[in-house]
């Protein structure tokens, strides 16, 4: 006979794991060798002697906002005096390695202000750190080099997400390539996006032919495209100045020794981009031939995948790697965040995050965690969304340095039973029945009535469907009996 009142049933206190690193089966995606970087590339040291080397100001504005104490978050103007007087650069340095400390993860912002990075701790001894922090700075080569204010947004965020496209040719070149063959490129990958974004219809391009053919229209286009074609050419430029000061490759005039052809003299004027395009030629620095290879190995990896990841959006990508093991699932992101630009894809994955399925929250956070620093910002801007907020919490706590096992800590009890919740609704949704039984376990309250009387106040959209499902999954006929009763006062709307 079991008891009417619900069971003093003390609980394992065990520390909550997101659902993206719980135990799956492995999938047997076959094996490959570890591929071999091109020929030439220097070894892994030397890589990160030049990344420490272009990356001393950054290293050094992180050193004195240590000695700070706590340097304030946001660098103001009396903070970046006092800096260019202890270090001896302008203001204009200070602040472009402030942004580049905080970028590579040098230093992070925490309650207002400033303290070292776990990178700057590591940054004299762990090569791999140091070039972690510099792939870092080259995905967010944007920010640290924002375009010009008066460019339009539309046009930068086009040339943004074209710009990986012309890194690879670069690399794939194995040598430098023309400014005039970028521009080409460019021009076509931009079209392709806005024929992406709206295609025009074949009736509406008809009506277009026959204005021209009146003779009004063809002038006005031809107007509008040469205009954009020098929106390009500048936008172009910003993009290899940008990348060029974080070192990932350089400008320079392109020879003139050679027999006259297209670029001599009888060929100078052909072309519209002449001014100073076919004068120049762009080639990739061994640093960033390196981080270049590495991402187009991430992306021959993922395309491998029968579920083919790596074109798919956000959510399909993170649905296709739910049933993958940590490591696996991490390759996965990589090579997904290394098909597209850093901005977008954090901003596609947090997008991701705000939908029903609570699964797809927690890899969404997993991914971000991939990206590191780069998506520090949008992370911060969620922290108030009731829905992202302790994942947001739990990731800043441990992009700040904190263990993983002890990031809970920055929650508030509320936080931990609204991710207690939304963790079990996932378990609901795609998880088995046990799995639910062994997650009431990893509660931060210590007695099954303490648990119920906090997820009934908390106010998770999913509570009632939790708690269904947690009671005809326990074994515990009086326990199910309890939270089955918790789940009706939740909907009734009783206490």
């Amino acid at each position: 006979m079991t008891s009417r009142t619900p069971r003093d049933s003390r609980l394992r206190l065990v520390r909550n794991r997101p659902m993206a690193t719980a135990r799956r089966p492995a999938v047997n995606r076959g094996s490959r060798p570890a591929p071999r970087p091109p020929e030439g590339t220097p070894p892994p040291s030397e890589l990160a002697r030049q990344a420490r080397a272009g990356l001393t100001g950054a290293v050094a504005i992180a050193h004195w906002a240590a000695a700070e104490h706590g340097a304030p978050g946001a660098l103001s103007d009396e903070a970046a005096a006092r800096a260019t007087e202890v270090l001896g650069v302008s203001e204009r340095e200070v602040r472009t390695d402030w942004d580049r400390a905080r970028l590579i993860g040098l230093i992070e912002h925490h309650a207002g202000t400033t303290r070292p990075g776990w990178r700057l701790q590591a940054w004299d001894r762990d090569d791999s750190a140091v070039l972690r922090g510099w792939v870092a700075l080259l995905d967010a080569w944007s920010l640290a080099c924002p375009a010009p204010e008066t460019a339009e947004p539309t046009a930068v965020a086009e040339v943004v997400e074209a710009v990986p496209q012309l890194l690879s040719l670069l690399q794939l070149s194995a040598g430098p390539v023309p400014i005039s063959t970028l521009l080409d490129m460019l021009r076509q990958r931009v079209a392709e996006l806005r024929t992406e974004r709206c295609e025009v219809p074949q009736e509406v391009t008809e009506d277009r032919e026959h204005a021209e053919g009146a003779g009004g229209a063809a002038s006005a286009d031809d107007a509008q495209d040469a205009e954009d074609a020098a929106t390009l050419e500048g936008l172009l430029d910003w993009a290899l100045d940008a990348l060029s000061s974080v070192g990932a490759l350089t400008v320079r005039e392109e020879p003139q020794d050679g027999p006259e052809g297209p670029e001599g003299p009888e060929g100078a004027g052909s072309a519209p981009d002449d001014a100073k395009g076919d004068r120049r030629e762009a080639e990739l620095t061994a640093l960033g031939n390196w981080a270049v290879w590495v991402k187009l190995e991430q992306i021959c990896v993922a395309a491998q995948s029968p579920a083919g990841n790596i074109e798919q959006h956000a959510a399909d990508m993170l649905r296709g790697c739910a049933g993958l093991t940590p490591g696996p699932a991490r390759a996965e992101y990589r090579a997904w965040l290394a098909a597209r630009p850093v901005g977008s894809a954090v901003v596609e994955l947090i997008d991701a995050a705000r939908g029903d399925d609570a699964l797809l929250r927690g890899l969404a956070f997993e991914a971000l965690r991939v990206v590191g620093a780069p998506a520090e910002p949008n992370v911060r801007a969620v922290v108030d969304e009731s829905c992202l907020r302790p994942y947001a919490l739990l990731w800043l706590a441990e992009h700040e340095g904190a263990d993983p096992d002890e990031a809970l800590d920055a929650l508030t009890r509320e936080e931990a039973t609204w991710l207690w919740v939304d963790t079990a609704a996932a378990i609901s949704d795609h998880g088995e029945s046990p799995l639910l039984v062994r997650h009431l376990e990893s509660a931060v309250q210590g007695t099954v009535p303490a648990l119920l009387a906090e997820v009934r106040a908390v106010g998770h959209p999913r509570t009632v469907q939790v708690l269904v499902a947690l009671a005809a999954a326990h074994p515990d006929p009086a326990l199910a009996k309890a939270v089955r009763r918790a789940a009706f006062q939740v909907h009734t709307g009783g206490a």
